[in-house]
């Protein structure tokens, strides 16, 4: 009897065992919105403040797919109220790469042209395709605003000054000059403090990423109207905080209406860690645990 009662209860302790795990990847979330006070909103609060601004800056990581689906359920949702009246913009395309687009949507060329051309990312066809086929779709605008990497390089090799050797043609694709720099905000500072890189290289460094913040920002200002909403995606560093490309928008228009949202990684997403705490109004926590596009 006692050696029965004894196979019960060790039946009994597995079971309840197994079905705790089994309730715990139950209750797995793949991701959680926090406001920039850190308290969890819903995906519905972030919308209604995305919907009644002017522009959205989506910053993501680069192969993380929860903030690439996000992303585009953002952009149904803002489409839905705002028809037409909707602009996608791209850190993922560069501005010499606009004609392309341009090609594309009016379908003067086909698709396999436009990728091979374009020089797209390698992620293109699973986080930034659908995307683009949904303003394609839909007639948006869509607009490309990162700096052509060469120019990028320019800067990291001789600072500003190299972009003064650009042709009027060639400038017309990066900001104009002369393009406002603080090398104190802290994100550039941080860059600037970096060890282990030559010293000419090391002060240019965070130049160049000043110049793909501000021909972002300029290529945002140069696609919005009144009226309408303009969301942009990018890297989600070059608006943490409130700089990079939202320190050159306010530098130009300080009454623009922004909404900034993040993406992080963190160990748990049940609270948004300190450290992430005001990096933006909307941040997404996902797990670290998530699998990449890439």
């Amino acid at each position: 009897m006692y050696k029965q009662k004894t196979i019960f209860v060790c039946i009994w302790v597995a079971l309840l065992f197994f079905s705790t795990v089994t309730l715990s990847a139950q209750d797995l979330r793949a991701y959680q919105i926090f406001d920039k006070d850190g308290k969890t909103v819903d995906f519905e609060t972030m919308f209604q403040y995305a919907s009644q601004t002017e522009v959205v800056l989506f910053g993501e990581l680069h192969n993380n797919p929860i903030g690439h689906w996000l992303q585009l359920e953002l952009t149904l949702a803002l489409h839905a109220v705002k028809q037409e009246n909707l602009v996608l913009g791209m850190e993922m395309f560069e501005a010499d790469n606009q004609l392309l687009i341009d090609e594309y949507f009016s379908g003067l060329i086909a698709e396999r042209n436009f990728v091979a051309e374009a020089r797209v990312w390698n992620n293109y066809s699973t986080d930034i395709k659908p995307l683009v086929e949904f303003a394609r779709e839909n007639g948006l605008m869509l607009v490309a605003t990162n700096v052509p990497r060469r120019y990028a390089a320019l800067v990291n090799r001789e600072g500003f000054e190299g972009l003064e050797k650009l042709s009027v043609e060639a400038r017309s694709f990066v900001a104009p000059l002369p393009v406002a720099y603080d090398p104190d905000l802290p994100g550039y500072r941080a860059m600037l403090e970096m060890t282990g890189m030559p010293a000419h290289t090391s002060e240019n460094f965070p130049k160049a990423q000043a110049i793909k913040d501000a021909t972002m920002a300029h290529f945002i200002l140069a696609g919005f109207s009144p009226g309408n909403i303009f969301i942009h995606f990018h890297g989600a560093y070059h608006s943490n905080n409130y700089e990079g490309i939202v320190w050159y928008l306010r530098n130009e228009q300080p009454e623009l209406q922004l909404v900034t949202i993040s993406t992080v990684e963190q160990q748990q997403v049940e609270t948004l860690d300190e450290s992430n705490i005001g990096i933006a109004d909307f941040i997404i926590a996902v797990p670290e645990t998530m699998t990449k596009t890439y």
